[in-house]
């Protein structure tokens, strides 16, 4: 597999890294305007594992999880299953926990599945999608996936790109109530449908949204972000290396030497960092077929993150090369 595809994406705190208010955040919103890169508060003494507060909660996830699609669509080849039983080791043994998938990969939540069988007790933060039409598909889709994982129920439960959203939703506040499902939300990719998006981020009771945001897609952050921290909703974000593009495009220069103030070791770090330091994201979900890789990226849980000022060298750098 090509290494674009191997890098493809769908990726305890210290005083910078704390839980900000709604209001904090919105104040820092309103301060800056919609565009403008966040600030966030000055770093403490780094530790070990970057974590964020689910707002519904307060639960708290590592700010790194794993997407899973094409990197874990690989059928019943018995070799790339082992492949991918040691990323997702590693992804746990380096401090993560929130998995995410779709009935729309393939085989992806049969392989993840697989691994987490031969892993034991991982410290899984289950989350996938329903994608079907119809509310009794849906409910069929939904407990074969469960099946799938080997899980009594799916810590998340997304509807993928909106996709009979008003049914599906109707269903997943009904399995919330009873228990079957601990958070629910709605994801889009490819920065499509963002006003429909924003509408049901406003009407719908959510705890979760989920959609593209990295160095190059910028779009998120005039409304969708904001209007994250405003409706106290869990951000995941997909695609955060633009499919391997950003890897593919920088990975020729030179990291620069200013990288270190933020602890980045590679470009990897370099754009994650860049992410998981926006207030309003709870996670980014990159993936990978590689161990290697899989290590690169969760390095991203380590160490300072940017500010507001170091926030904008980094987009002037990248815009320059």
């Amino acid at each position: 597999m090509s290494d674009d595809l191997n890098r493809m994406d769908q990726t305890f705190p210290n005083r910078m890294h704390q839980t900000l208010s709604r209001r904090e955040v919105l104040r820092a919103l309103a301060a800056l305007g919609l565009t403008a890169p966040l600030a966030i508060p000055a770093a403490a003494e780094p530790r070990a594992i970057l974590t964020r507060p689910i707002p519904a909660t307060g639960e708290r996830v590592p700010a790194i999880g794993m997407g899973s699609w094409i990197t874990f669509n690989v059928g019943e080849d018995a070799e790339l299953r082992r492949q991918r039983l040691e990323v997702l080791r590693t992804f746990f043994e380096m401090g993560g926990t929130l998995v995410d998938s779709s009935p729309m990969y393939g085989a992806s939540e049969e392989v993840i599945g697989y691994c987490l069988a031969r892993l034991g007790a991982a410290p899984v933060f289950a989350a996938t999608k329903v994608w079907t039409p119809g509310q009794w598909l849906g409910v069929q889709q939904m407990a074969h996936s469960e099946g799938l994982w080997g899980l009594e129920r799916f810590d998340l439960m997304q509807i993928h790109n909106l996709l009979d959203w008003e049914a599906h939703l109707e269903t997943l506040l009904e399995w919330k109530a009873e228990g079957r499902v601990r958070y629910i939300g709605i994801t889009t990719s490819h920065g499509r449908r963002h006003e429909d998006f924003e509408r049901i981020m406003r009407d719908q009771p959510l705890d979760f949204v989920q959609f593209t945001y990295n160095m190059r897609d910028r779009e998120a952050e005039r409304r969708l972000l904001p209007l994250a921290a405003e409706r106290g909703l869990a951000v995941i974000v997909n695609r955060p290396f633009r499919r391997g593009w950003l890897i593919d495009t920088y990975a020729r220069h030179p990291l620069p030497a200013w990288a270190n103030e933020i602890d980045c070791a590679n470009w990897a770090q370099f754009f994650l960092k860049f992410i998981v330091s926006h207030p309003a994201v709870t996670c980014a979900i990159p993936a990978t077929s590689q161990v290697a890789h899989m290590r690169e990226n969760m390095g991203a849980l380590s160490g300072r993150l940017p500010d507001a000022a170091l926030r904008a060298r980094m987009l002037r750098h990248i815009e320059s090369l």
